[in-house]
């Protein structure tokens, strides 16, 4: 069984920053992918970002490259997402996953709320 103990999220203004992590409680958490989505209201949920179980490759969507940051530390069970230069458009409804590959959830954490005001 999956579950995820976030920590992070919050409300911020646009400009600022804010860092999320998940502890996940996987036993094999060193042989998954990481992965964070978002859900924002009335839209489906999106791909963020995804870091491989090796910690050498990292995957980003078009709209946070630049401004988002995945990282991992095996050793403790925990992925990070580090947000920088945060926009309105970032306002969403924030979800950690396991996956068997990058990009893929097929474990998921319950979300953490997002909010950036202008």
């Amino acid at each position: 069984r999956f579950s995820c103990r976030r920590l992070g999220g919050g409300l911020v203004q646009a400009g600022g920053s804010l860092r999320l992590s998940c502890i996940a409680s996987l036993r094999t958490f060193g042989s998954y992918a990481m992965n964070w989505f978002r859900q924002a209201p009335g839209q489906d949920r999106e791909f963020v970002a995804a870091i491989d179980w090796r910690d050498t490759s990292t995957y980003y969507a078009e709209s946070v490259k630049g401004r988002f940051t995945i990282s991992r530390d095996n050793s403790k069970n925990t992925v990070f997402l580090q947000m920088n230069s945060l926009k309105p458009e970032d306002t969403a409804v924030y979800y950690c996953a396991a996956g068997i590959k990058p990009r893929r959830g097929d474990y998921w954490g319950k979300g953490t709320q997002v909010t950036v005001s202008s």
